[in-house]
């Protein structure tokens, strides 16, 4: 499974090499990618009604939600209706896993903070004698919790 954040072309290059694969948008990034073409008077509402959209138990009931949804903000916002339609083949495949399995997918945030945490370790350091060196340095980042108050920090 790739989880990307909505890079054009990607998705198409990844199922030509890997046609077996499943791609996935970023759904985090799908609705703040829809709230920049909505009235920050209405994101609170919006979220609220895309969030029915990618919680939906299945693909077809997450169809009817962004039916709903349409027809409630469509005339307003019909950009936000045309990037989650461009966006849906890469959007739906996680709505097939199970509710535990979705939390983990739906978002590329744990990747994207354990890259950072990678580049702030290898910044602070400048340069490394020999790639082990490098590969501890990248090790002991992973070890490390997220939680600075977590058992293992101390």
């Amino acid at each position: 499974m790739y989880r990307g954040i909505g890079l054009k072309g990607l998705p198409e290059a990844i199922e030509e090499i890997w046609p077996q694969a499943t791609v996935q948008q970023c759904v985090v990034r799908l609705v703040r990618s829809s709230l920049r073409y909505a009235s920050k008077a209405h994101w609170s509402r919006l979220t609220k009604e895309l969030r029915r959209i990618y919680t939906a138990p299945t693909e077809a009931a997450a169809e009817q939600r962004f039916a709903e949804f349409d027809t409630e903000w469509g005339h307003r916002y019909p950009a936000i209706i045309r990037l989650w339609r461009d966006a849906w083949p890469t959007f739906v495949p996680f709505l097939a896993f199970p509710a535990e399995i979705r939390k983990v997918i739906y978002t590329t945030n744990a990747i994207e903070s354990l890259n950072a945490r990678f580049r702030q370790a290898t910044r602070r350091r400048g340069h490394f004698p020999t790639e082990q060196a490098a590969l501890k340095v990248l090790y002991l980042v992973i070890r490390q919790p997220l939680n600075p108050f977590h058992p293992r920090a101390a």
